[in-house]
């Protein structure tokens, strides 16, 4: 029988994936509907979670792939969306670890009796495959199943997500970002509306820097190259930047904590394409001028002399990345 998580559990999930994508959370409510306030930088969203698991709905009566999320212990019998908040509702495959989105204005009247809320397997196996997918179902309901990595970006564009089912040449375009996002050009994009058009190019971004991250911290065990450590603090950063036609290929990719993160960033330390760590003993002078040296001893110490590397040699940090990079950011041989 398949594992069905507690409430807590489900939420659990939920925060660990927000913070996973850089988000910050503030509890508003701990009891189910829950509801929670997310932010990062200028931007944030009120958002009320209902979750339940699903479970396979299939019998005499059903197909035997649709999986259900069964509308149990609500005080009100209907969803609850107030002004200036986000409703989700989603279901938990703990098989596969992907949830199930639903659109609430679709079910935004009274529940009835022993109301559930279908998807089929079909949509929930490849959302595990390809981070997102969308799924039309029989009443023209847009349900989007997807990775936890992709729930900050299902909030974000909630409404325009569940919208695309207005036409087949509309569900199309979403349809196609999420098998081949790289796949998807402009000219399919200008036919949608201003909303529609924004979700699919946060998407195409999201799933191009999932696959990414995904390969990159891979490669390199979730430890950052320069001090080894784990801790699930690792990003994956890109060696030339993507602004400057970086490529998202994992050989432009090295797997830095926070802190050698935004050293990196910062100048203050690089690699060179013999893979030795070197230091900027001009930005530590400088730190030493104004007082802000604190903890630099430290910070020294535990860099290794050598970055860790990946043991694919194709996913090693790639000789001209490393040399285009140091020669944008100033570093001389």
């Amino acid at each position: 029988m398949a594992q069905r998580l507690t409430k807590p559990r489900l939420l659990e999930i939920i925060i660990q994936a927000i913070k996973d994508d850089g988000w910050n959370v503030l509890y508003l409510s701990n009891d189910h509907p829950f509801s929670i306030k997310i932010f990062k930088d200028n931007e944030s969203h009120q958002v009320r979670i209902y979750i339940w698991n699903l479970t396979h709905g299939g019998g005499a009566a059903r197909p035997t792939d649709e999986y259900r999320i069964q509308i149990t212990g609500l005080t009100e019998d209907r969803f609850v969306q107030l002004p200036g908040e986000k409703t989700i509702i989603l279901g938990w495959w703990n098989e596969a670890e992907v949830f199930a989105g639903f659109d609430y204005s679709r079910h935004a009247g009274r529940l009835g009796a022993s109301p559930s809320i279908q998807i089929r397997e079909e949509a929930l196996r490849r959302a595990h495959k390809n981070t997102f997918a969308p799924w039309r179902k029989d009443n023209e309901e847009i349900a989007i199943a997807f990775k936890p990595e992709f729930i900050v970006e299902y909030i974000k564009n909630l409404t325009s997500l569940h919208s695309f089912g207005e036409s087949e040449e509309v569900l199309e375009v979403l349809e196609e970002v999420s098998e081949r996002p790289e796949a998807v050009n402009n000219l399919e994009i200008e036919g949608l509306n201003v909303e529609r058009q924004t979700a699919i190019i946060n998407v195409k971004k999201k799933i191009r820097d999932s696959s990414f991250k995904a390969r990159v911290l891979t490669s390199y065990q979730n430890r950052c190259a320069f001090c080894g450590v784990q801790l699930k603090l690792i990003d994956a950063a890109h060696i030339m930047p993507v602004e400057h036609n970086g490529s998202d290929e994992t050989s432009n990719g090295i797997s830095l904590c926070a802190l050698h993160h935004r050293a990196y960033d910062r100048n203050l330390v690089t690699f060179n394409e013999r893979y030795e760590i070197v230091q900027s003993q001009p930005a530590y002078q400088k730190l030493r001028e104004i007082g802000l040296d604190g903890g630099l001893d430290r910070f020294v110490r535990d860099l290794r002399a050598l970055i860790l590397l990946p043991p694919a040699i194709n996913d090693r940090p790639h000789v001209d990345n490393i040399r285009q990079a140091n020669e944008l950011r100033g570093w001389s041989n």
